[in-house]
């Protein structure tokens, strides 16, 4: 059978699956135009036909379309997402890679003209320098990320991203691995998430190719891992890449990692990977403030070439603060329906908007919340949360607020002891397991911390 049959089969097959998923309707609109272009060991590249269904998809399908692969062929494979040649419809264009926007905000660079680079399996053709902003929140990250994809092995090895959901990690990490490919073709670069690590680990184990799992990893020239948080607890697959990434580091390879929290902070992580983690850089990505967000939505709307009104563009920028993702979700949302029904009004906006919208409300809970409703539930004054008072009712209640801030906020442990007067990261995570232990036998104080997360909740 030609391959193309062969590749048109698969996607057929796969399609059942998806369309039993995500329902008919959103099947129709989203996936009927779509294409399987490639298919191997190394991946799988899905087709489709404008800009808009390639960010839609990406944003809200992407764990669906892997489902639906897993389904036919056994397991998830690396996924990529691409802007076809010649199925373009509509009046939006095709970004390119390594697109450059004219710069709109102190804020934005992205000022690198980046070479189209071989296809490397998973990563997101738009996900590279050129679309990356740049502002307060991942000034540092960014320059690292550059070191390293300009001198991968040699600048900062390991090189580790952490922060909040939707910041730009993954964004950097594939940018890295675009920049070295483009560069460096021969390069072997490797683009997984820890999940997926672990996974193929244990097929490895069932199916006796842990050799050839071996090989695949370590001879990597860079290594890139999503999400390595994922591994805490996993005793063997921890045991794996620790061997792993000495051999990488050893013959002096890249090794890039994500996390959602510093490595010290990472429960049930084994302290040499901790170790390990740590001997590089670490670089911090945090929520991006309004200017940079309004950066982003413009850069956004530039690349796909929609018209979106500016009013529009601040009215979301002041909405949606709590991740990048979010944002462009959002974003994605309003450029859709202008390119199917035409303008869109601040009220039309509202209502496409409210799920979106009442979940960003949930996550704006912050410290000073905290501190003051904690304050007046344990009946202290408000300048004690941050002052250096050590009586019991003093110390506990402070206490319970820190907890509170790290269940609530996700923020880490260093940011939270900032808030709470400068105290440091084991005093913060002290009160927390204090609080922890003593939830587990006070049946009042549970009540009492209950009712301060609805209170915390009904006062956004």
């Amino acid at each position: 059978m030609p391959s193309s049959d062969r590749l048109q089969l698969l996607w057929q097959h796969v399609s059942e699956h998806l369309r039993q998923n995500v329902g008919p309707d959103a099947f129709a609109r989203w996936f009927s135009s779509a294409t399987l272009l490639g298919a191997s060991d190394e991946g799988v590249k899905v087709g489709v036909p404008d800009s808009i269904h390639h960010l839609w998809i990406e944003e809200n399908y992407l764990p669906a379309l892997q489902k639906a692969f897993a389904l036919v062929v056994g397991e998830a494979p690396p996924l990529s997402i691409a802007v076809a040649d010649g199925m373009a419809t509509g009046a939006l264009q095709t970004p390119q890679s390594g697109h450059q926007a004219e710069s709109t905000s102190p804020a934005e660079t992205g000022t690198d003209a980046e070479p189209d680079p071989a296809p490397v399996a998973g990563l997101s053709a738009d996900r590279n320098f050129g679309s990356f902003v740049v502002g307060a929140s991942n000034q540092f990250a960014h320059a690292a990320a550059h070191a390293v994809a300009a001198a991968p092995g040699r600048a900062y090895n390991p090189l580790f991203f952490y922060g909040g959901s939707g910041l730009g990690k993954t964004h950097l990490m594939q940018a890295i691995g675009w920049q070295i490919a483009a560069a460096r073709p021969k390069a072997k670069v490797l683009y997984i998430t820890s999940e997926e690590f672990t996974n193929l680990f244990i097929q490895a184990l069932q199916t006796n190719t842990i050799v050839k799992f071996r090989k695949r990893f370590r001879q990597a020239d860079v290594l890139l891992i999503d999400d390595i948080h994922f591994l805490a607890g996993k005793e063997r697959s921890q045991e794996e890449f620790f061997h792993t990434f000495n051999a990488l580091l050893d013959g002096h390879k890249q090794i890039v990692l994500s996390s959602d929290r510093p490595p010290g902070e990472i429960k049930d992580l084994e302290s040499r990977l901790v170790t390990r983690f740590e001997w590089g850089q670490t670089a911090e990505l945090t929520p991006p403030d309004e200017e940079t967000r309004v950066a982003i939505l413009r850069k956004k709307a530039e690349a796909l070439s929609i018209d979106v009104p500016p009013d529009l563009i601040h009215w979301l920028a002041s909405r949606v603060r709590s991740n990048v993702r979010r944002l462009h979700g959002a974003f994605i949302r309003m450029a859709s329906w202008i390119s199917l029904n035409g303008p869109l009004s601040l009220s039309q906006a509202e209502e496409l908007l409210r799920d979106l919208l009442r979940q960003e409300a949930e996550n704006c809970i912050t410290i000073d919340r905290i501190q003051r409703l904690t304050a007046e539930s344990f009946d202290i004054r408000l300048a004690d949360m941050v002052s250096r008072k050590r009586t019991a009712a003093i110390a506990f209640a402070r206490q319970a607020a820190m907890h509170l801030a790290r269940e609530l906020t996700g923020l880490s442990y260093h940011e939270i002891g900032e808030a709470f007067g400068g105290r440091d990261h084991g005093t913060v995570m002290h009160a927390c397991r204090t609080v922890e232990k003593r939830l587990s036998g006070d049946e009042s104080l549970r009540l009492r911390i209950t009712a301060l997360e609805t209170g915390l909740r009904r006062s956004i």
